[in-house]
């Protein structure tokens, strides 16, 4: 949070082809910048304009940063390293985001907020201004997401209107380039442990056709929030593969399980409970290297699995417990071996202890080597 008693503000316009609005717009908050006393700089972000956009912005008083990487993250990421506020305020230049919304939008981070968005949905949304899908399935969707991988509890998820303390910008370390941008400052901000705020604006009609492709866009910011969020991509889809194989070749080692209905799950099953035993394990180590990875990035501020596994997690216990499963299933196929040999390397129906020894020989294994790589990926915290 920014000490000083008046800090001053940079408003960042990303821009592409709105020669007819950007104009206004950085008029607007050069006016409300103004008329509120409040020290600050207008930045437009030209990202290829084939327009009049530039010299628009220009001639309305604004600092033109050109931008040749296309995208909405690229251009704020160009405008945020000529910004040189204490607190940052962002806003499309299409005419949609009232900048006379900005003391509002910045009251928040003078009370100890770090990052402040701009609700659509809890404020005036004027007619036509947004599609009715976006408002009534595509941001809530995005919201139920943001709530339940992140517990984010915003109304507006996709709002380009948000203002932020330098020192929230600087722990964001914001890295996408295109639309999925706006999610990943939420999430950023929630793994990092970011007070956020929201308060309602204004959002109105655009006066040029929009740019956003809905399905693509949707999907990249769901792609986003999947990768960012291990514990629900693989920490729970692995623990249940890995419960039901196991669950599986318990209830299997001895012979048939039969239901009352007289239907039986053998060899089959076995073998697919095997299966699912070695793949959950991987997925759930999957979850586990991406926790860690994150922690030890600074992109993660921590939790139970993470603790947890640094807690108590060491090399040495990796290999003693991949060692023993791998004896175990050893032993087992030791035996079936030696049996085999009694029988004169002839028929023997030992299908259940095979399957159980390869299965221990595998996931022995793969805790070894899992052991070594969970090791590497802790050596920047150690």
């Amino acid at each position: 949070m920014i000490k000083k008693k008046n800090p001053s503000l940079s408003v960042v316009m990303p821009c592409l082809n709105e020669e007819k609005t950007v104009g206004i717009c950085v008029k607007k908050a050069k006016e409300v910048l103004r008329k509120n006393k409040i020290s600050g700089e207008v930045i437009v972000v030209d990202n290829g304009s084939t327009d009049n956009s530039a010299k628009e912005a220009e001639k309305a008083g604004a600092i033109v940063v050109k931008e040749a990487h296309k995208g909405y993250g690229s251009a704020y990421l160009a405008g945020f390293r000529q910004a040189k506020g204490d607190w940052l305020v962002i806003g499309d230049s299409d005419g949609t985001y009232d900048f006379s919304d900005l003391p509002k939008l910045i009251k928040p981070l003078g009370e100890g907020y770090d990052l402040v968005v701009g609700s659509r949905l809890s404020g005036r949304i004027k007619k036509g201004a947004m599609p009715f899908l976006n408002r009534y399935l595509g941001t809530p969707f995005l919201n139920f997401f943001l709530r339940w991988f992140y517990k984010i509890k915003i109304s507006d998820s996709q709002s380009g209107m948000r203002a932020f303390t330098r020192s929230a910008f600087e722990q964001l370390k914001l890295k996408t380039l295109g639309m999925e941008f706006a999610s990943e400052m939420l999430v950023r901000a929630s793994q990092v442990g970011l007070k956020i705020g929201e308060v309602p604006i204004s959002y109105w009609p655009r006066q040029a056709p929009t740019k956003l492709s809905r399905f693509r866009d949707a999907w990249r910011h769901i792609r986003f929030m999947l990768l960012f969020a291990p514990t629900y991509v693989f920490l729970f889809p692995g623990g249940l593969f890995m419960g039901l194989g196991l669950l599986g070749l318990v209830l299997l080692a001895k012979g048939p399980f039969c239901f009352s209905s007289g239907y039986c799950l053998d060899f089959h099953a076995m073998i697919l409970a095997s299966m699912l035993a070695l793949l959950g394990y991987q997925v759930v180590m999957l979850g586990v290297y991406a926790k860690v990875f994150s922690y030890v990035s600074g992109l993660d501020k921590g939790g139970w699995t993470i603790n947890t596994t640094l807690r108590y997690f060491k090399l040495e216990k990796g290999l003693v417990l991949g060692f023993i499963v791998t004896l175990v299933g050893f032993l087992i196929g030791f035996v079936t071996f030696l049996n085999w040999a009694r029988a004169g390397f002839g028929f023997l129906w030992a299908i259940r202890p095979a399957i159980i020894s390869l299965t221990l020989l595998v996931l022995g294994m793969e805790i070894i080597f899992s052991s070594f790589f969970l090791s590497i990926l802790g050596l920047e915290r150690k």
